[in-house]
């Protein structure tokens, strides 16, 4: 008797259907075919014996499991669970009338459990594509895949529970999920930043501000203590929750890093990844061997904040790879068999020291000689600078007025203009596949950024002045069309376009 099963792969954060073929006929011996690496041959011994642990029989005959397509690489260990369901159903031990009805996918302990796997929200949206019934999963990728609303999550605990659910058996509807019943995570933001606690730094404060409200690139440049860290750090509370587009991408990305099961449900909350200085490229752009090309830091960030502390301590390789994603909103990596690509539109919020001991522009506190400087800076090269939009030098703040200075803004008041601009842009760029201003190429620019004859002489004006590139005119335009949102104007006028000029500082060693 022949069994079909469908299973899958994720090949990045896109799964792939693979079918387990299972059949029993005269002979001996168990053979696993189809392009499986170590681990997905291991899988029969543990099948096995948790087989035997469950009371089930392995069938004296020949078994012959193949994983189609025979070209596919399959790898990890979820092929467990349908592997086992594959055998049972073969021999006839327990009828499973709805063994194809649903994507399976577990990794098995011996004592018949099933164990964790990465991958579920993929799993459950390619079980929607395929027009299955659902999906059977272990209960931690159960749950983060119930809030996709597809098909059906059953999420179980054992072998046994699995077969309940493809027997039919009424009792099986427990352990179907709808996201309400799995365990809920903390998130309304304890311990962010505020906006109210920074003291002064209204320049700053305002361009990250646009920053959030456009998904704009970000560096703040100072001495130690003006507050760049902070600042960065309160940028996460005023970032407007994710569509459920923008949720089911970056879930979809946690879900394959095996960051999943902490988070049940979709992701609501804008990733905010803030990695050490000292991370290696791989960390921060994503990488492996083999098929095991995980995400980095830059994927992790999908639709929130990548923030970068020191980055002038970082080295210059790392930074500089940071150029293509920033550019191109994914990172492609590819190995001698295998090519990934993942999505990786991130806002870059970096902070750094003008120099190694931190107090240039700060009277005459600074050390350093000129060469040190410019060789600190030099790190961060005029390509990359070229790709952030907004630049901000922040002056320290003296003991006597923070401790005299009122409260300003809380972060709530400033969300709210950022959630208003984020609208706006939602309705301007609907049915594009754009999701901010900071994502607009040239071409879309020029339908949705047109300038009045007085906005384009004072930027052709700033342009050639400055010596700006062709890069910065047109970032120009994007972060003037982010203020003209939060200011509610439908129409790109001169004082927006000297605002967002006024965000660009010279980094040539020397400032």
């Amino acid at each position: 008797m022949n069994i079909h099963i469908t299973a899958a792969k994720c090949i990045g954060i896109v799964a792939v259907p693979v079918t387990v073929e299972v059949s029993i006929d005269s002979g001996i011996g168990i053979h696993l075919v189809g392009l499986a690496d170590i681990a997905v041959k291991e899988s029969l011994l543990r099948t096995t014996t948790a087989m035997t642990a469950l009371g089930y029989r392995i069938p004296g005959r020949k078994i012959v499991i193949n994983l189609a397509p025979a070209d596919l690489r399959k790898s990890g260990s979820g092929y467990d669970l349908p592997i086992a369901l594959g055998i049972i159903a073969a021999s006839g031990q327990v009828e499973l009338p709805l063994i194809g009805d649903f994507l399976i996918m577990g990794e098995l302990g011996l004592d018949g459990s099933v164990r964790e796997i990465t991958g579920g929200l993929p799993y459950a949206e390619l079980a929607g594509h395929l027009g299955l019934k659902g999906v059977i999963l272990p209960y931690g990728a159960a749950c983060e895949a119930s809030g996709l609303g597809v098909c059906e999550v059953y999420g179980v605990h054992s072998l046994e529970q699995a077969c309940l659910v493809l027997s039919g058996n009424p009792a099986s509807r427990s352990f179907l999920l709808d996201g309400k019943s799995c365990r809920q995570e903390r998130r309304d933001g304890a311990g962010m930043m505020d906006f109210s606690d920074i003291v002064g730094q209204e320049k700053a404060k305002r361009g990250a501000e646009i920053a959030a409200a456009g998904g704009h690139n970000l560096i703040l440049i100072g001495a130690p203590g003006s507050g760049k860290s902070s600042l960065a750090k309160a940028i996460a509370g005023i970032l407007p929750p994710m569509s459920r587009e923008e949720a089911v991408i970056t879930s979809k990305i946690y879900s394959v890093a095996g960051r999943g099961p902490s988070m049940p449900g979709l992701i609501r909350r804008r990733p905010f990844r803030a990695p050490h200085y000292s991370a290696s490229m791989i960390a921060l752009i994503g990488g492996g061997t083999g098929d095991n090309i995980l995400p980095g830091e830059i994927t992790l960030a999908n639709n929130g904040v990548l923030f970068l502390d020191e980055m002038g301590q970082m080295p210059k390789a790392t930074i500089e790879a940071l150029r293509g994603p920033m550019e191109d909103r994914k990172v492609v990596i590819s190995r001698l068999k295998t090519k990934v690509e993942y999505p990786s539109s991130f806002t870059l919020v970096a902070a750094t020291n003008p120099c190694p001991c931190g107090y240039f522009g700060e009277g005459d506190r600074c050390t350093c000689s000129p060469y040190q400087r410019a060789g600190y800076l030099n790190r961060l090269s005029g390509p990359l600078m070229d790709r952030i939009d907004l630049q901000i030098w922040m002056r320290s703040v003296s003991p006597r007025f923070a401790m005299n200075a009122k409260k300003g803004e809380s972060s709530a008041e400033v969300a709210r203009r950022v959630q208003a601009a984020r609208k706006i842009q939602q309705e301007r760029f609907s049915g594009t596949g754009i999701l901010t201003n900071a994502e607009m190429d040239n071409r879309t620019i020029g339908r949705f950024c047109d300038l009045n004859p007085e906005s384009k002489e004072m930027l052709d004006q700033i342009a050639e002045a400055s010596g700006m590139s062709m890069r910065g005119y047109f970032r120009t335009i994007k972060v003037a069309r982010t203020i003209a949102d939060i200011d509610g104007s439908a129409e790109i006028r001169a004082e927006h376009i000297c605002e967002a000029s006024s965000f660009k500082i010279s980094i040539n060693g020397q400032l």
